[in-house]
């Protein structure tokens, strides 16, 4: 981030939860967020929470 003038800023940055999924159809497991979660390997939204 850049600032010009030096002026001061505050910059609050928001905690993100990630959670551990489970895609159905090719096994693969990893992290998403969100409400439609999609499996990154096979793009299947079969996922459950593992």
């Amino acid at each position: 981030m850049c600032s010009v003038g030096g002026g001061d800023f505050n910059l609050e940055i928001e905690k993100i939860e990630v959670t551990r999924y489970r895609c159905n159809d090719c096994g693969n497991k990893f992290d998403g967020m969100g409400e439609k979660v999609v499996c990154p390997s096979c793009h299947s939204e079969n996922v459950v929470k593992a």
